[in-house]
C-alpha cells in the first residue's frame, strides 16, 4: 500500500507541477502566447484552457473532492493530451513538441490507476 501511495502521489505532484503550476506562471508570457497563436486558437482559448488546469489539479489534488469530480478531472487532463499532441502533428508535423502531451497521458494515467488501486484497498478495508 505504501508503494502504491508513493506512486499515485509522486505522478499526482508531476501532473499538478506541469499542469498547475507552470501554466499559472507562464500562461501571461509572451512565449505562451505565441504558442497558441502558432497552433491556430485564439488567445482567450489559452486563458480559459489555464483556469480549466488550475481547476481541474486542484481537484486531482485536495483529497476531500468527491471521486466523480477528480474522474472528470482525469478525463479532462486526458482529452487536453490527446488533442494538443493533434494540434501539434497537424501544425508542425512529428516532431517531439507533438510527442510530449503523450508522455505527460502516461503519467497521468500512472496517477489514475494508482488512485483507484487506494481506493479499493480503502474499500477493500472497510
Amino acid at each position: 500500500m505504501k508503494k502504491a501511495k508513493i506512486i499515485f502521489w509522486t505522478t499526482t505532484i508531476l501532473i499538478f507541477l506541469f499542469e498547475g503550476v507552470m501554466p499559472a506562471l507562464k500562461s501571461q508570457s509572451e512565449m505562451a502566447k505565441e504558442g497558441i497563436r502558432h497552433l491556430g486558437y485564439p488567445e482567450y482559448f489559452g486563458n480559459a484552457l489555464v483556469v480549466f488546469k488550475i481547476l481541474g489539479v486542484l481537484a486531482l489534488i485536495i483529497p476531500q473532492v468527491p471521486r466523480n469530480v477528480k474522474e472528470w478531472a482525469y478525463a479532462g487532463f486526458g482529452f487536453d493530451f490527446i488533442f494538443a499532441s493533434i494540434s501539434h502533428f497537424a501544425v508542425d508535423g512529428v516532431t517531439f513538441d507533438g510527442f510530449f502531451p503523450l508522455i505527460v497521458l502516461v503519467i497521468l494515467a500512472i496517477s489514475y490507476i494508482y488512485y483507484h488501486k487506494i481506493n479499493q484497498y480503502k474499500n477493500n478495508a472497510l
